[in-house]
């Protein structure tokens, strides 16, 4: 027999852009490497992912590219033809049927891909021609995954076409039906990239100064919110994450001040990745840099990262943060706010099935009610 919490946390409303939240249980933007080939399309079995899961506060979908140039992993989707909005709208449509909300993930990998993935064999692109040691990306079925060469500076006369790119991304994400959309400004991709020191070392005025490194993601932030409105806009960071080789000399001076000009703006929220797999442990979370961020951001604070009910309760109710995401409890329980509710136990997820394949691992978790009763906690 299950047990509610009573007065939970987790389950007050929250006023959201301008969506009323009915929980505080975020889905995470999960890459799943699932979408169809040729042309990096979503397909029913997509849909039928993310429907299942429809009872979050609202859903982050995973991380899309938004131009060819964009992409860094074989087999993640797009948002910049028409197939792959029409590929789109069968996912919205059908969290919208199960009376979900669902925002994408807006991206551009930066240096985090390969000319084998690139048009023409190009070589990826990033705000310097610094190689990121030790990182690595899949190609195909075939060549498993593999080293990711020096890419090739931005001129400073090409950095309007990735801010269109992204204001083109943001357009077909409306026409494919999201209810907002969320920037990926973390984990070493582009905008992280040119956000941090250790990955930035231009010399216009896209580097050098936190100013400067601030002002490519800031012009990104600004023509989303002309095509979205700034209700509708969200941004994810990682400050002090260590992934694809980044580093920061003064994270709480640089996220600090990119709350502030983003606070300026009126964007809804910002997501902070604080895990361990960023390089922090759960137990002891950047607060430093997290306080910087709320102090200068008046917005929604969304905590990510190695969260577990408990401590997702804890923080909220300390006033740490107003939402928390969750990744690989939500790819192993389609119903994970309901077994937060009730204090059920959570399936175990499986790794191995985490990146590319079918329905295994993706669409057959089952939920509390398709589980045998008797193995259900008393």
């Amino acid at each position: 027999m299950t047990v509610e919490v009573p007065d939970d946390p987790l389950f007050q409303p929250l006023q959201f852009g301008t969506l009323k939240l009915r929980n505080r249980i975020i889905m995470a933007p999960l890459t799943r490497s699932r979408a169809s080939q040729p042309g990096d399309v979503p397909t029913e079995m997509n849909a039928r992912y993310y429907r299942q899961r429809a009872s979050a506060g609202f859903i982050i979908a995973e991380a899309t590219q938004v131009s060819p140039q964009g992409k860094g992993y074989a087999f993640t989707p797009g948002i910049h033809s028409q197939e792959q909005i029409e590929g789109w709208r069968k996912v919205t449509d059908a969290v919208h049927a199960a009376g979900g909300r669902i925002y994408l993930q807006l991206w551009h990998v930066g240096r985090i891909s390969h000319p084998d993935l690139q048009p023409d064999g190009q070589q990826p692109v990033a705000p310097s021609a610094i190689q990121p040691k030790g990182a690595q990306t899949y190609t195909s079925k075939d060549s498993g995954m593999v080293d990711i060469p020096e890419p090739r500076a931005l001129k400073t006369e090409e950095i309007p076409d990735i801010v269109e790119q992204f204001r083109q991304g943001a357009k077909n994400a409306r026409d494919a039906g999201f209810d907002g959309v969320e920037l990926h400004a973390a984990n070493g991709y582009l905008l992280d990239q040119f956000l941090r020191s250790g990955s930035n070392e231009r010399t216009d005025k896209y580097g050098g100064s936190v100013e400067n490194r601030l002002r490519l993601p800031l012009e990104v932030v600004e023509a989303v919110v002309d095509v979205w409105g700034k209700e509708n806009v969200g941004i994810r960071v990682s400050p002090t994450g260590s992934f694809n080789d980044m580093k920061d000399d003064d994270p709480v001076a640089t996220y600090g001040l990119l709350a502030k000009r983003l606070d300026d703006l009126g964007i809804s929220f910002i997501e902070v990745v604080e895990d361990s797999f960023q390089g922090n442990h759960a137990d002891d979370r950047p607060e430093d840099v997290i306080m910087a961020i709320q102090t200068g951001f008046k917005g929604v604070y969304i905590a990510n990262g190695e969260y577990d009910a408990k401590e997702a309760r804890q923080r909220i109710t300390e006033g740490r943060c107003d939402l928390v995401s969750f990744g690989r409890p939500f790819i192993a329980n389609p119903d994970l706010p309901r077994r937060f509710r009730e204090n059920a136990e959570l399936n175990d997820w499986d790794s191995d099935t985490f990146y590319g394949g079918d329905e295994r691992g993706y669409t057959d978790y089952p939920s509390l009610d398709e589980q045998d009763p008797l193995a259900r906690p008393s």
